[in-house]
């Protein structure tokens, strides 16, 4: 097998690498290619791989390349974990919505938005290598907005794609620890879109543990008590929620956090990721050092190897990925991309029919999900009006005329290239 990993300039990848050395054998992994446009970043963070893989016997070869057809070239997956301009430009984008008070957040609302309308071209013109150069591969997916992304990948790409997000598999893992069991003695009933998602049901070695779960999440307490969901309103959803519901759900509250840091979450990630690449450069250093748990991310390697392994060898097993409708959720369009559980084997993912959507979260998914289909027109057909429209459908977005501004703010700073057609 070869993998290539494009953007492996990332903090992450060390992680990624370390969940490929446990599972070589099982992956018959013979060739890891690390790709970068930063030849500094890639040359730091492929150094430490390649001490990492050469401290546990060098069971595959590591090679580190600028040139991505070659990297891709005869690959059987690749992975995309890209950042078209960086901590910056995130941070820039958060700037821009604050400033006219809108929450800033990367995956969610405008922001969000921004880093979809930079990435979908790039990972399109990623897709044409892999047609090109790796007929046959699949192309896995873990860059933000990974679920606007893989929809953009499945309708215009022309590849084998799942996209994939580290959240669902972290919810399995903090429903083991509560339990005293291993991940894989947990079921989730999910459904939803990539950040925007509710487990109906959490089965534990088989028993519904639904209620007791749930009603102790309801009574924990929260780091920040005002961001914590009211437990009566938890109770009367009944519902376990991913976090990144808290700015829907919390939006005055979340919106007034964000206001009140000295430092938005791109300059926080900027400063950490700049101490761990100075750690990556120690050439002692060869595994994976603790502080790169700060970065976010857990359970990223375990998501990405065991999806990878489980296609290989076909097992037919369970994951909860990013993948397109096709009936999975009845109210959504079908060739929209949704993140449910599904059946993997060696011709990929198969979503599980979950069946009609709440009330109490179909409008939501369903308004999110139409701000989702513009957001992939835009970025594909770079149509100023398509792109207006997008923005000012996000239910984050709380004006029209802020979010013209916001969409003509992030033009200018990023060169969109959007078309004004009269």
């Amino acid at each position: 097998m070869k993998i290539a990993v494009i953007g492996a300039g990332s903090t992450y990848t060390p992680e990624l690498a370390e969940g490929l050395i446990l599972e070589a054998n099982a992956l018959g992994l013979e060739e890891l290619y690390l790709h970068d446009i930063d030849e500094e970043r890639l040359e730091i963070v492929g150094g430490l791989v390649q001490r990492m893989v050469q401290a546990q016997g060098s069971p595959f070869r590591v090679q580190c390349t600028l040139n991505r057809v070659e990297a891709v070239s005869g690959a059987d997956f690749v992975i995309t974990q890209i950042r078209v301009g960086g901590q910056a430009a995130r941070a820039l984008d958060t700037k821009i919505c604050l400033e006219e008070g809108i929450i800033g957040q990367e995956t969610t609302g405008p922001v969000g938005f921004a880093k979809a309308m930079r990435t979908i071209p790039v990972l399109l013109d990623i897709c044409g290598d892999i047609r090109a150069h790796a007929p046959g591969a699949f192309l896995i997916n873990f860059t933000n907005p990974a679920g606007i992304i893989t929809e953009a990948v499945l309708k215009y790409g022309g590849v084998q794609a799942i996209g994939l997000c580290n959240i669902p598999f972290g919810i399995q893992a903090a429903v083991a620890r509560e339990c005293g069991v291993s991940p894989e003695a947990v079921e989730l009933e999910y459904v939803g879109l990539n950040h925007l998602s509710w487990v109906r049901r959490i089965f534990v070695s088989g028993q519904d543990r639904t209620q007791e779960l749930l009603e102790k999440t309801a009574a924990k307490p929260a780091n920040i008590p005002a961001l914590k969901l009211h437990p009566e309103f938890q109770r009367a959803l009944n519902m376990w929620t991913n976090s990144y519901l808290n700015y829907f759900y919390l939006h005055d509250e979340m919106l007034e956090h964000l206001l009140s840091q000295p430092k938005t979450r791109g300059e926080v990630v900027a400063e950490l990721e700049a101490k761990l690449l100075e750690q990556y450069q120690d050439p002692n250093l060869c595994t994976k050092p603790k502080e790169l748990e700060k970065r976010g991310g857990a359970h990223y390697s375990s998501a990405a190897v065991s999806l990878i392994r489980d296609i290989h060898l076909g097992t037919g097993k369970k994951h909860i990925v990013n993948v397109q409708n096709n009936g999975a959720l009845p109210d959504l369009p079908l060739d929209a991309v949704v993140e449910v559980p599904c059946l993997v084997d060696a011709h990929g993912a198969r979503p599980l029919v979950m069946g009609r959507l709440e009330p109490q979260i179909r409008g939501l998914l369903q308004h999110v999900k139409a701000y989702e289909e513009l957001t992939v027109e835009a970025a594909v057909r770079k149509d100023y009006k398509t792109a207006l429209l997008a923005l000012t459908t996000h239910p984050l977005t709380t004006s029209v005329n802020k979010a013209k501004r916001i969409l003509d703010g992030f033009n200018a700073a990023h060169d969109l290239q959007l078309v004004r057609k009269t």
